[in-house]
């Protein structure tokens, strides 16, 4: 009769406990942020998106496995402690860049569950993976940079590389994550000494740069000037033809008029020409005229008479003297 009894107990306490069970494990919820895989003696089913109530059956027949469709984010070479200030790990982002210099990269990659099935059961760790892989990346790519891109202008094309070559390996690996983006965080030298002598060169890099604009500047406005000068005395020459054409147009009329006049007076025509050439070559000297014996002939002194000042005539008064 105990016996009997304490068997009943026993089955009692073990429906109680399969009730349970059943209660517990024949239903689950999926938010509007995640996803679930209902997984039947270790095979998994088609994913559930749908948010709500669902049902299944109880454990250890199906079990879910609740998974988030948000983006998660891999903090590569920091941590962000409880109290919000960020840790740096400087031996995980110490590497090599292509010109032998060691600097300091460390990035932010954004991914997400894309494949739940992959994700579950083609890894045992699959962050672990996208961390190793991650590493690998950034050093292959860093390694393949040279310092002065890496510091400056060129670390647009370093993520871009980045996520392609991570993208490559993640998909290689087939564990169910994608690769939403990579951004660097910071990219800097090891030691404040070193980046003191680094920045120096980067200034005087900057200096000759601006040294070389304005003086590019200086050219282009000396050459604007010097073709403003050019132009103007093309100008000048211009005119000076044009006025050259215009006076030797000018002396072949004045030549003609006077070959028209010489053919009809030689003589007197030949005689004016000699004197008035002669006032031209020699305008201050007195000239004498000789007649063919020798002798000068008499003429009116004209020029003198014009060089006289006339005498001035004082004005008479009425009444006479006094």
């Amino acid at each position: 009769m105990g016996t009997k009894r304490i068997l009943m107990t026993l089955g009692m306490a073990i429906a109680g406990v399969l009730l349970v069970i059943i209660a517990f494990t024949t239903w689950y919820t999926v938010d509007e942020s995640e996803q679930a895989m209902v997984v039947t003696f270790g095979k998994a089913g088609a994913p559930v998106t749908d948010s709500g109530l669902h049902f299944k059956l109880p454990w250890p027949i199906q079990s879910a496995e609740i998974l988030s469709k948000e983006t998660f984010s891999l903090q590569f070479g920091f941590k962000q402690d409880k109290g919000g200030e960020l840790v740096s790990y400087d031996k995980e982002t110490k590497m090599i860049t292509g010109d032998e210099y060691i600097v300091l990269a460390d990035l932010n990659v954004q991914w997400k569950i894309i494949e739940p099935q992959k994700y579950l059961f083609n890894a045992t760790n699959p962050e672990e993976i996208l961390h190793d892989a991650t590493s690998a990346s950034i050093r292959s790519i860093i390694g393949s940079s040279q310092i002065d891109a890496a510091l400056t202008d060129g670390k647009a094309e370093i993520e871009a590389q980045t996520r392609e070559l991570l993208t490559a390996l993640i998909d290689k690996y087939d564990i169910g994550i994608g690769i939403q983006g990579v951004q660097l965080q910071d990219v800097e030298l090891p030691n404040a000494e070193v980046r003191a002598a680094f920045t120096a060169v980067t200034d005087a890099r900057e200096t000759k740069e601006s040294k070389k604009n304005e003086a590019q500047k200086y050219v282009n406005q000396k050459m604007s000037e010097a073709k403003g000068e050019v132009e103007a005395i093309k100008s000048v020459a211009v005119g000076q033809k044009t006025a050259r054409i215009e006076q030797a147009i000018g002396d072949v009329a004045l030549f003609k008029d006077l070959h028209a006049e010489y053919a009809t007076n030689k003589e007197i025509t030949r005689q004016r020409l000699i004197l008035e050439t002669l006032e031209q070559v020699l305008p201050k000297t007195k000239i004498y005229i000789m007649n063919d014996q020798g002798e000068t002939v008499k003429y009116l002194p004209l020029q003198q008479l014009e060089n006289q000042t006339p005498p001035v005539t004082e004005p008479k008064t009425e009444g006479g003297s006094n």
